[in-house]
């Protein structure tokens, strides 16, 4: 035991994008504000963050099905889909900012360019897929977007997934160059590096026990560290940033906010190909369509991956269950999360979700070879020599009472606030990741109204779009992405070509 007592002004828990979005953010913007760091694992990035715990797409609405739903008319609404491409444009522009001013370097360690793809088989789908195409193609931010249901256009873009085809089977693609893989674990490691060198303290196993409010309203945590020694310390505003490992936290704070509140674990595998000879025939991320009853985070994508210098090619996810809020956490994480304020709400969830449970459980149930099955469906020569299986990360989903009943489960981001700001916690998932600076941006404005007008100018000169629709302003959005491409180097002209060709296998 320790009487060790420390004061900070910002307390962020959890080494993640999250955290380190955050943190750098409020460097750029209050450099004198000190802020601690606690992390329960060894080194930063380790669960959701991490390059293998998670697709690496940038999630720009460029090919996931499930951000345009198609309407009674057979209409394609895509508000989703210009939304998540707003907030997509502000991580591209953050990262640029700070790839110019040399605050981190080497931008091909976590970014590489690559086309984005969405393909669909059978007639029905085929038409959706068309009337999206021609419901984005006309919007600024989807300029670019091709279209073909052409065997012989669509073997030129995906020879891996067309090859050994029956001719006459209906099957379309859409196409967009301007699609990235990210890697958030470097980009997270990155980004922690400079918080470390401006004096930011990151402390590495050490894990939050509790917190309590104070009489002047700050909020006093309990840590304990690998050693057993326990720690006090005291932050004006504390992040709540765990991943899975939020919602523990969030109850532990008492907020009124954080009541009613569940979280319902998903786990997940992905099939991994490093077989060079099929790796070097596939060069996108591709995107089909979640089957009929499945969970939108079941949606299968077959994605060329840049992790470490080498190419590999990643399918799934095939969904699972673990009781687990995190893959390093414990298997009474769910049984322990429900409490008297939030029991109600997680018994309707159960009750309204049974098939998602029942799915959940052929899916953990599926042997290698079902999986096969499945990844043939998009590689109809794969073969299951050239194929490991990998766990990917946990996510919980929030479970929350809201206008369409008790016990919704949410699929997205969500960021849970006190009223007097002195508390935030981020739960949910994808496009979380891709998603961080504005998800951070949102967390400021809600916890710091005061300081926000000051601070505008310099996020202006960070995020040049801050503020306004990129969908509006045309000339501002081609200027942005030329210099956030020229940045991040994933114009044609950009060093980094060469250093995507390196790692092509």
């Amino acid at each position: 035991m320790s009487n060790i007592q420390k004061k900070t002004d910002v307390i962020l828990i959890g080494a993640g994008i999250m955290s380190a979005t955050l943190g750098t953010l409020l460097k750029e913007l209050v450099p004198e504000w000190e802020i601690t760091v606690f992390e329960k694992l060894e080194n930063a990035g380790e669960e959701s963050s991490n390059e293998w715990n998670n697709a690496g797409t940038g999630h720009a609405a460029l090919c996931e099905l499930n951000y345009t739903v198609e309407k009674p008319d057979g209409s394609v609404d895509i508000s989703k889909a210009i939304q998540i491409n707003e907030q997509f444009q502000l991580s591209m522009q953050f990262w640029s900012y700070l790839v110019n001013s040399k605050l981190i370097r080497n931008p091909q360690d976590f970014i590489m360019p690559l086309p984005h793809m969405s393909m669909v088989q059978g007639e029905r789908d085929v038409a959706f897929l068309k009337n999206r195409f021609e419901a984005m193609s006309d919007n600024p931010l989807f300029q670019g977007m091709e279209f073909s249901d052409d065997p012989a256009k669509l073997m030129e873009w995906i020879p891996l997934i067309i090859q050994n085809r029956q001719p006459n089977e209906p099957i379309a693609a859409t196409k967009i160059d301007t699609g990235t893989d990210v890697n958030f674990g470097a980009l997270t490691r990155s980004l922690f590096e400079h918080l470390k060198d401006n004096n930011v303290d990151i402390k590495y196993n050490h894990s939050v026990n509790n917190m309590k409010r104070t009489s002047d309203g700050s909020w006093e945590l309990k840590i304990r560290n690998d050693r057993g020694i326990v720690e006090r310390h005291t932050a004006k505003f504390v992040f709540i940033g765990g991943g899975g490992g939020s919602l523990h936290l969030l109850q532990k704070s008492g907020i009124p906010e954080g009541k009613r509140i569940g979280g319902f674990p998903v786990s997940g595998i992905f099939m991994v190909c490093n077989n060079p000879e099929v790796v070097a025939q596939h060069h996108a991320k591709v995107y089909g369509k979640a089957k009929v009853g499945a969970p939108p985070m079941s949606v299968p994508h077959l994605d060329t991956r840049f992790i470490d210098n080498k190419k590999s090619l990643l399918f799934g996810p095939f969904a699972g269950f673990s009781p687990k809020f995190l893959k390093t956490g414990s298997m009474f994480d769910l049984v322990t999360s429900v409490k008297p304020n939030n029991l109600v709400t997680m018994l309707s969830a159960g009750a309204k979700n049974m098939s998602l449970t029942k799915y959940l459980i052929e899916q953990v149930m599926l042997s290698k070879e079902k999986r096969m099955e499945e990844l043939r469906e998009f590689i109809p020569t794969a073969r299951i020599e050239d194929w490991d299986l990998v766990v990917a990360g946990q996510r919980v989903q929030v479970i929350k009472d809201t206008q369409a009943g008790r016990g919704t489960l949410q699929f997205g981001t969500e960021v849970i606030s006190a009223a007097d700001g002195s508390i935030a916690a981020l739960l949910g998932a994808s496009p979380g990741a891709s998603t961080a600076v504005h998800v951070m941006l949102e967390v400021m404005k809600k916890c710091f109204p005061l300081h926000m007008k000051g601070w505008e100018p310099k996020i202006q000169e960070m995020i040049p779009s801050y503020g306004v629709s990129l969908m509006d302003n045309p000339e501002l959005l081609r200027e942005i992405h030329a210099s956030t491409a020229e940045a991040l180097g994933l114009s044609e002209n950009a060093p980094l070509q060469t250093a995507r060709e390196a790692v092509s296998v």
